[in-house]
């Protein structure tokens, strides 16, 4: 029987600069919808948003790029 698993998850470097663009997008609309009030709560729904598909910088980035919005 075939195992039902997902692909590998590429490596951070492989991440094209339009999948970037989604992950920040969803990251911000998840944020938005979820009326975030502190930095943590965002970066705990942006740190489900691009589950290991970013490296620790890029991630850092998303979330610095989301947050003013949010906390405003």
């Amino acid at each position: 029987m075939r195992e039902n698993r997902l692909p590998p998850v590429p490596a951070p470097s492989t991440v094209d600069t339009a999948r970037l663009h989604q992950l920040k997008l969803i990251a911000a609309a998840r944020v938005s919808a979820a009326r975030s009030t502190s930095r943590q709560q965002v970066t705990d729904i942006v740190r489900v948003t691009v589950d290991n598909e970013v490296d620790t910088r890029t991630f850092k980035a998303i979330v610095a790029d989301v947050a003013p919005d949010a906390l405003d």
